[in-house]
Formats: structure tokens, C-alpha cells, sequence
């Protein structure tokens, strides 16, 4: 059993945490990275405040990219060098992430998901990266509402979360032992391999994220497996070997547009 650093009175409390991870595996963000520069393609114009219309109207241009729940930033950095042209601008709620995240975002801003919503008109984002952050909400439905609500028609939307049955969770099941990503507390670890507390409210199978992003207004272009940082070293080539099989890998990555 490994504790944090302090102990949280609630979730703001426990995410402004300093000693709270808030950086996401570099195999993973590039994988994603690769994902929405094949979707947007090269940026020829200038970057857009605005827009509207269907995806391919977008094409050639310099478009709007949100990277929602971004952390520290280093996702956005990662994939940076793959979106030339294009304009990332971080967005997140915990003042701590946001002023290490100015080490690698030029456009780091201050936001919400719920309550008064992102400081963003409707239709003013052309893709939203979301990376290793539905699995911390209270409330995923309206989450994805509001993403729905700032992307244009036909705008991509990027999501990353940890796979409930990935390959070694299946095992650890069946075991009898909890699943790793998965948390019965804020304050230790219990139960299960890792020593990390980061926060998991909700776990994900493939077929459940597939369904439920569709149920809030997207259309499902693919999903794909994506490696964990954290999987011990020998066992890292059948992390990699499993993402061949989405529903097996750590990671889930799925690629979505608005409808």
C-alpha cells in the first residue's frame, strides 16, 4: 500500500496535488499525435479562431486544435512536431497543471467541462485532443456534451483512456485481484499491482467507449491499442504484440468526428 504525499479533502483538492501525476506516456501520445495529423492533414493557411462546415472543407488549412485535461503539457509538446501549422491550445482546470504546462504550450487556458462550460464560442474547434481524461470525471455524458458543443460539423475528436480488459487485466480478474488502472481510493492503492494513486473513477472495455461516444452524438472512425509506460520491462514486447487487438491493449485510442 503506497500513499500520496498529502491526503485529499475531494477531487480539486487531490488533482491540485503536486505530487499527483498529470504527465500521459509518450508511445501513446505520438500514436495519437499520428491519428489527428492523418485526420487533419498539413496546415497551408493561417490558424483559425473559427469555423464551420464539413471536414473536408477544412483540409489544407491551419485549424484549432483543443488538448483538453492537457496536464503539464508534454502530450501537446509530444505531438507538436507531427502538427506544424496547426494551433494546440491547452486547456485544463488545476491551476498546478496549467503553470507546468506553460513550459510547453503556447496557448495554455483555464477551464471546465461542467458548470459554466469551456471559454469557447459553438462550432470554434476543429479538433479536440482528450487524453487520459474521461476515466477522472464525475460525469463523462457531460463532458462529452460539451466537447460536442465546441467542435465544428465533422470536427475529430482524439480520446485515450486505459482499457478495463486489457490483456493483463483479464488474467488479474480471474485471479481474484483488482484491475490494474482501477481505484478503490484516493488516498492508497489497494488490491491490485502499481503504487501510483492517480485518480480513476471509471474503466472502459472497448466495446463500451465505442457506444458510448456514439450515444453522444459521434460517429466512430477507428479505434486502436496503444502501449502503457507503466507495464515492467520484460513484459513490455506483449504490450506492444497486443495493440494489434484493440480490445486487448492497455490503452484504448479512438478517433471521432461530430455528426
Amino acid at each position: 500500500m503506497t500513499s500520496t504525499t498529502q491526503l485529499p479533502k475531494d477531487l480539486r483538492d487531490f488533482y491540485e496535488n503536486p505530487a499527483v501525476p498529470v504527465a500521459s506516456g509518450t508511445r501513446r501520445s505520438l500514436r495519437q499525435a499520428r491519428m489527428l495529423a492523418a485526420a487533419l492533414g498539413p496546415a497551408t493557411g493561417s490558424p483559425a479562431t473559427g469555423s464551420s462546415g464539413t471536414g473536408s472543407s477544412a483540409a489544407g488549412r491551419a485549424q484549432t486544435i483543443l488538448d483538453i485535461g492537457c496536464g503539464d503539457g508534454t502530450a501537446a509538446a509530444t505531438a507538436a512536431p507531427l502538427l506544424t501549422g496547426h494551433r494546440v491550445i491547452g486547456v485544463d482546470w488545476s491551476q498546478d497543471a496549467l503553470k507546468r504546462a506553460r513550459a510547453h504550450l503556447t496557448y495554455p487556458i483555464r477551464g471546465e467541462l461542467t458548470g459554466a462550460g469551456l471559454p469557447f464560442a459553438a462550432g470554434s474547434a476543429d479538433a479536440v485532443l482528450f487524453s487520459e481524461v474521461i476515466e477522472h470525471l464525475v460525469d463523462p455524458d457531460a463532458a462529452l456534451d460539451e466537447i460536442r458543443r465546441v467542435l465544428r460539423p465533422g470536427g475529430h475528436l482524439m480520446l485515450s483512456t486505459p482499457n478495463l480488459a486489457a490483456w493483463y487485466n483479464r488474467a488479474l480478474l480471474l485471479a481474484g485481484v483488482q484491475p490494474v488502472f482501477s481505484e478503490v481510493s484516493l488516498r492508497a492503492i489497494h488490491g491490485r499491482p502499481g503504487r501510483e494513486v492517480v485518480g480513476h473513477l471509471r474503466l472502459y472495455t472497448a466495446r463500451a467507449l465505442r457506444e458510448f461516444v456514439a450515444a453522444a452524438g459521434f460517429e466512430v472512425v477507428r479505434l486502436a491499442g496503444a502501449p502503457f509506460h507503466g507495464v515492467p520491462r520484460p513484459l513490455r514486447p506483449l504490450d506492444r504484440l497486443a495493440c494489434a487487438r484493440p480490445s486487448l491493449a492497455s490503452i484504448l485510442l479512438l478517433h471521432a468526428r461530430r455528426t
